[in-house]
């Protein structure tokens, strides 16, 4: 059976009929705006059914100019969260700060004047200790790593992180859980109207985009809840990022660094370490981890320039010797850089503020390497071991075990993050138990956004040899209307079908160039490893891994799990899911199948909207 399947719309058979099949898709090269493989994909896609697409679009509509905001007294959660939405999201403010990046000033000019506009001055922000973190991956871990550790000293901590998984509070926490909905909506409506109400007569813009306007709510909730900390993950970059009006943090760190966001931070790792060293603060301490020679020497010459003590942590290894090994709550290897990062980072707040219990120094080692002074080597306490075990971040590296189904959900979205997700989602298939008697099947649910390059994403997926590739906008349900924080104003429905056709595409072309016999290299496979049963029946040259494309998240979870998930519980299939051939062959090996393993990653957002069908109490 040839890969390359289109189950757009699942509702009506006549459309699995006529769907795109990988022969017309490979007639096509590229899929120029005018081409006919990109005419016959659009014409697809509004062939969705024209109820589904008027619901779809009334949900994604813009609340009217006349409409007025609801009284703080009257308004919901969710009434809250809409009105957040209209505030752009992340697309939109992307594209706002394309266009204003020649002044990175004025960026944070804007952002002050917001701040002063809602009651707060950047001095009052000096309250809240804050913890800065920037990098390419690794970051949000490096966050939850640190607030843990500390929190386990009895400290009373904030979180501010994005984006979110399941629903927008996640992003605002304190003590590590997410604000209640209460509180985001009190919050919310009194800076809403604040802003409002100190809008400038001469100035058209009233409000800060989407994301300025939680990080501004974030301070005011953190000062009024009185936090002993606060950790602020940067948003994008970090020199224009508007979380960098902090101007006199605690300590700052810089996690891995890679290439991502090159559209506003710049095509080459040494561009992005640049932006990434615009947090650093005159007599600030700052960290960061080991990174290639390049940005490493950027980072090196930002510090000096304003005076920051810039220390390179030593890797995990170091501070276990002599002791016994940390156990982190996170699983796979790339965390361990991350954890350690986390460590210096709490020592050197606990150390500032005055605390005991920093952890023994071990014996001194060289104090220079690559031409920056080395981080200390000490011996974890055990609040430092307890935290780092004990710390969750959902979506990262997460394992859900469901029956004969195992759910790998990772967000990885960068080129180096998706190989780490590789190596440890294949490291994982290695130490798991194999079924005595079965099937095992392995399922890659993909879909990524932006300007990433989603064809070398899907290259470095390739060796984990999935035996069906599924591809889906990242929209929980057809519909949305009734999920605030899942909408999206910034994306139209034939938009992000089209991108999941691209994707398919993509996997489709690199199935036909891994099974030419000219091109053909056996995958590598880590010591031991099990390869898949349905690969094994087929000869390498032969083999293709079956892909289809589905409207929704919903869907895809459906067809894959099977009725087999005992949490999943959605509702009655739609009419015609099986109704392609693909669809149905699969679903029969998927109902026999001893254990399934489904990786899910591309997009942290596509992740949120598997967690919220697989765990419907973080919905709660």
């Amino acid at each position: 059976m040839r890969a390359g399947t289109y189950l757009l719309n699942p509702r009506r058979s006549r459309l699995d009929r006529g769907a795109l099949t990988h022969e017309s898709l490979c007639a096509q090269p590229r899929w120029g705006a005018g081409s006919p493989g990109m005419k016959r994909a659009r014409s697809l896609a509004t062939l969705w059914p024209a109820a589904e697409k008027v619901r779809w679009r009334a949900a994604m509509e813009r609340p009217g100019p006349s409409e007025s905001p609801l009284s703080a007294k009257t308004a919901s959660f969710q009434d809250a969260v809409r009105t957040l939405n209209t505030l752009q999201t992340n697309a939109g403010y992307l594209e706002q700060v394309k266009r204003q990046r020649g002044d990175p000033q004025t960026q944070l000019e804007a952002m002050k004047l917001y701040l002063a506009r809602s009651g707060l001055q950047v001095e009052d922000l000096d309250q809240l200790n804050i913890i800065h973190v920037t990098g390419t991956k690794g970051k949000g871990s490096t966050c939850a790593f640190t607030e843990r550790v500390l929190r386990s000293y009895g400290l009373k901590t904030g979180f501010f992180s994005s984006p979110h998984l399941v629903q927008v509070r996640e992003r605002i926490r304190i003590n590590g859980q997410p604000i209640s909905p209460e509180l985001f909506t009190k919050h919310f409506w009194h800076l809403y109207h604040r802003l409002e109400e100190t809008k400038d007569g001469s100035s058209c813009v009233s409000m800060p985009a989407y994301f300025r306007f939680l990080t501004l709510m974030a301070f005011h909730i953190f000062l009024q809840e009185k936090v002993d900390l606060a950790v602020v993950e940067v948003g994008i970059g970090g020199a224009y990022d508007c979380t960098n009006i902090i101007r006199k943090p605690v300590v700052c760190g810089v996690s891995s660094l890679g290439i991502d966001h090159t559209s506003l931070l710049g095509d080459t790792v040494e561009e992005i370490a640049w932006q990434k060293g615009g947090i650093f603060k005159h007599g600030v301490p700052a960290f960061t981890v080991l990174q290639p020679d390049g940005p490493l020497a950027v980072l090196r010459d930002r510090a000096q320039q304003i005076s920051c003590p810039l220390y390179l942590c030593p890797p995990l290894e170091a501070l276990e010797e002599g002791g016994p090994p940390l156990t982190l709550g996170l699983d796979g290897e790339h965390q361990r850089f991350n954890a350690a990062l986390a460590l210096q980072l709490a020592r050197c707040w606990l150390q500032q503020k005055g605390h005991q219990g920093l952890g023994e120094l071990k014996v001194s080692r060289p104090s220079v390497l690559r031409q920056m002074p080395l981080a200390p080597v000490f011996q974890p306490t055990p609040h430092m071991r307890h935290g780092l075990r004990d710390t969750e971040w959902l979506g990262r590296t997460q394992v859900l075990r469901r029956g004969p189904l195992t759910w790998y959900l990772d967000g990885a979205h960068t080129t180096s993050s998706v190989q780490a997700c590789v190596r440890w989602f294949r490291q994982a298939l290695h130490r798991g138990q194999r079924p005595s008697h079965g099937p095992e099947v392995r399922i890659l649910l993909f879909n990524s956004t932006g300007d990433r390059d989603s064809a070398a994403l899907l290259k470095l997926l390739q060796p984990c040899q999935f035996d069906y590739a599924v591809f889906c906008p990242n929209l929980t349900e057809v519909s949305s209307a009734g999920n605030a924080d899942q909408q999206n104003f910034m994306v139209t429905l034939d938009q992000v079908l089209l991108r999941c056709l691209a994707h398919q595409q993509y996997w489709s072309h690199l199935a036909e160039a891994q099974a030419s016999p000219d091109l053909w290299s056996a995958p590598s496979l880590e010591p031991g490893e099990p390869t898949s049963s349905l690969l094994a029946s087929h000869p390498p040259c032969t083999h293709s891994t079956s892909s289809l494309v589905f409207s929704c998240i919903s869907h895809a979870l459906q067809w894959i799990s099977q009725g087999r998930d005992p949490v999943l519980q959605p509702p009655s299939p739609p009419q015609g899911l099986l109704a392609h051939p693909v669809a149905g062959s699969g679903a029969s090996v998927l109902r026999e199948a001893a254990a399934i393993h489904v990786l899910v990653t591309g997009s942290l957002h596509l992740v949120g909207g598997v967690l919220k069908l697989l765990e419907p109490a973080l919905s709660q």
